[in-house]
């Protein structure tokens, strides 16, 4: 069941009241330009609602649009509907609008593939990531799903799940069964901890598995240190439903066969990912294909996505606040 950012959420956001709320407005306008020199990276614009849900430090809706309307007045942010954004191009606005209503269409065959899934042995949770999580998809998007397993078997459920997508080749439906992420329920907690892995985190869509990512976010609570004003879920999972199959299949490996079957196929898999690799082989985004292979979680290597992305951000901020701290200062 999927449920969009409401004004009820909004409101229970900040009826949280922290020790302390900043007064200095010097501070909350760097925040507000932090929030958008950061989605500006991806040419998308914010509403008032997301630049008070992105910003890095605790305060108030009617301080941010305070200093929003400060820096849209005196030219360092555009108003553009009711987004703001560092340019004055009116087409990240319809590119944005044209993006949610694809992700809507994707959105639905997400809830359908989910519930096949969680189906499978030893899966616990699902959840939609990427810019899908962020409303946003264009003709070229992909449906990325991220994973929670059961402890110590997950390499069987991601073997059996990349078999599915082996079939959905055949159909050339592959776009809906991206799993690019997995972690078990021992080591739900994000190793790297950093805006980045905050943004995905608390975005994240949990479709399948209530229980399992009510024990991921309380994992991840250091995302509070991050996006402190960020408070709700976007989205609430349905209860874990385990099949006969499933359970029938769960109880012929949870045995020392299981252990070393899991073991096996976690060795294997980092083999061929690590040939990928040396090979120099780029995914459809141009970024070198890696995977970081534990026996708790298998995802990609963050130094070739994630690094780039808050180098970049860094590097933005720095201009953007250089830029204008004489004026606003």
């Amino acid at each position: 069941m999927l449920i969009v950012y409401s004004n009820n959420a909004i409101n229970k956001a900040l009826m949280y009241k922290p020790y302390r709320y900043i007064t200095d407005y010097s501070g909350i306008k760097t925040q507000v330009l932090s929030a958008l020199a950061y989605y500006d990276l991806f040419n998308f614009p914010l509403t008032k609602e997301e630049v008070f849900l992105f910003m890095t430090t605790r305060c108030e809706l009617d301080q941010v649009q305070h200093c929003l309307n400060y820096l849209s007045d005196n030219g360092f942010v555009y108003q553009l509907d009711n987004y703001y954004a560092l340019k004055n191009d009116e087409y990240i606005v319809a590119r944005r609008k044209a993006g949610a209503k694809k992700a809507q269409e994707l959105l639905a065959i997400a809830e359908t593939v989910s519930s096949y899934l969680i189906k499978f042995p030893y899966v616990r949770g699902v959840a939609v990531s990427g810019s899908l999580s962020k409303k946003y998809a264009d003709d070229k998007s992909d449906i990325d799903f991220f994973i929670i397993t059961a402890t110590n078997r997950l390499w069987i459920a991601r073997s059996l799940l990349h078999l599915l997508k082996k079939f959905s080749f055949i159909f050339n439906k592959q776009d809906y069964f991206c799993m690019n992420y997995f972690v078990d329920e021992v080591h739900a907690e994000i190793v790297e901890q950093n805006l980045f892995t905050a943004t995905e985190t608390v975005t994240m869509i949990p479709l399948q598995g209530d229980l399992a990512f009510d024990k991921f976010y309380r994992a991840n609570i250091w995302t509070r240190d991050y996006l402190p004003n960020h408070l709700m879920r976007v989205s609430c999972a349905e209860p874990l439903k385990q099949g006969w199959i499933k359970s029938f299949t769960e109880a012929l490996f949870n045995n020392t066969i299981g252990e070393m079957l899991d073991n096996w196929l976690m060795k294997i898999t980092a083999l061929s990912w690590n040939k990928k690799t040396k090979a120099g082989r780029l995914n459809q985004r141009g970024v070198l294909m890696s995977m970081m292979a534990t026996k708790g979680y298998a995802k990609p290597n963050p130094v070739n996505f994630q690094n780039r992305i808050m180098t970049f951000y860094n590097e933005k901020v720095n201009r953007v606040i250089k830029n204008i701290e004489q004026d606003i200062f």
